[in-house]
């Protein structure tokens, strides 16, 4: 029986969590969700925001679906990010980022790319420190052995969904020693990849080429803080951040999250969209459970539910008639019960 770890979290995670769990009853039936804490909200009440019986947790189901994490803008002693600490914690080695076109009048025809991230160093790798009064400073860390792990899932990612090009992004001329060693390790693996092509582009000239026409990319894999903020931006072309799906990936372990933050502004009022949660559900289907029959009606169902013309508040023309998280979930499950 699959085993469901499940961190609402903070803010509109409250809402779209449920949602997408409800989505995957529907096309798993014998799904075990088992609710834990993580965020700020636990935080605030325990002292941390990932206790360790939640990380028990997730090794145990071996899959996790966690929602939002509202972080505060300032230091606040003893708090570390949930979804960072669990990264860290459990090795999640990899973030896989699907961007594709949807029917949104937002949305570019042509897009189908995979942004796969290096998920456990770089800059997010917690090393900062103040020297004097002035001055803060924050140390890029980049091992061998994290390239190699993120270049290994990047290429047989490629492999199994017959992608034909893996793009390395880096900014080797300006940090050759940092960019330099991710950029030769992840060449080194592709050497045992020959039918992937290979090309690489520095990160300034990939966030033009993804503005200017990211059809070209197909896999893109890079570090940590280049992938978080060029995934992102690629989010633009499927929607919005309210469409983006992730999933962090370790080795008998995934934690999937919806890009989107805890959106405090629209929390409570049933308006978020729950789709970047639902396709983020699809994610642990396809590449955790072994179950791509039912990933794939997971992702036509939402395709016909905004062919049919459904929209939340985010996707919506202005003026335009909206539907709720609860309205847009049902019609999303009402499709795959048909």
């Amino acid at each position: 029986m699959p085993k469901l770890c499940v961190m609402e979290g903070d803010g509109i995670g409250r809402e779209v969590i449920p949602a997408a769990v409800q989505v995957l009853r529907a096309v798993m039936p014998d799904l075990e969700v088992v609710p834990a804490e993580a965020g700020w909200a636990c935080f605030q009440k325990r002292g941390t925001s990932v206790p360790d019986e939640t990380l028990e947790a997730i090794r145990e189901c071996g899959a996790a679906l966690f929602g939002a994490v509202a972080s505060p803008a300032r230091k606040v002693e003893g708090y570390r990010s949930a979804i960072v600490t669990m990264r860290q914690a459990l090795n999640l080695h990899a973030n896989v980022r699907p961007v594709r076109s949807w029917p949104l009048a937002s949305s570019r025809p042509g897009v189908d790319l995979i942004i796969v991230r290096e998920n456990t160093e770089g800059l997010y790798a917690g090393r900062e420190r103040l020297e004097g009064d002035d001055t803060a400073i924050a140390e890029r860390v980049i091992t061998r052995a994290a390239s190699e792990r993120v270049a290994r899932t990047a290429f047989e990612l490629a492999r199994s969904r017959g992608r034909r090009r893996v793009t390395i992004v880096h900014k080797a001329n300006i940090l050759p020693l940092t960019d330099g060693l991710f950029r030769d390790t992840v060449r080194d693996v592709a050497t045992h990849y020959p039918e992937v092509e290979v090309d690489e582009l520095l990160v300034d000239t990939a966030a033009l080429w993804l503005i200017r026409d990211p059809t070209r990319f197909d896999v893109v894999v890079t570090t940590n803080l280049f992938g978080d903020i060029l995934s992102d931006a690629a989010a633009a072309w499927g929607g919005g951040l309210g469409m983006a799906p992730s999933l962090n990936w370790g080795d008998g372990v995934a934690v999937a999250e919806p890009v989107h933050g805890a959106a405090p502004d629209i929390a409570g009022q049933g308006i978020a969209n729950p789709i970047a949660a639902i396709l983020s559900g699809a994610l642990l289907l396809r590449h955790v459970w072994g179950r791509p029959a039912e990933a794939d009606a997971v992702e036509r169902a939402i395709g016909a539910t905004l062919e049919a013309g459904l929209r939340t508040p985010d996707i919506a023309a202005p003026g335009a008639d909206t539907t709720s998280t609860e309205g847009m979930t049902g019609e999303i499950v009402q499709r795959l019960q048909a």
